[in-house]
C-alpha cells in the first residue's frame, strides 16, 4: 500500500504531475473528436446543398 500511496503523491509533486496529465487528456480528447464533430458538420452541409436546401 505504501508504494502506491507514493505512486500517487509523487515525490510532493502529485498536484502538478496529474495536473499535467488530466491537460494532456484534454487535449488528446480534443485532438480525436473535434475532427469527427467537424467532419460531421461538413457531411450535413453538404447533404443540404446536395437537396438545394439553403443554410
Amino acid at each position: 500500500m505504501t508504494s502506491f500511496h507514493e505512486f500517487i503523491h509523487m515525490g510532493g509533486f502529485a498536484f502538478y504531475v496529474w495536473t499535467s496529465y488530466a491537460i494532456f487528456a484534454l487535449i488528446f480528447a480534443w485532438n480525436v473528436f473535434q475532427p469527427l464533430f467537424h467532419q460531421r458538420r461538413v457531411r450535413e452541409r453538404l447533404a443540404r446543398r446536395s437537396r438545394g436546401m439553403p443554410r
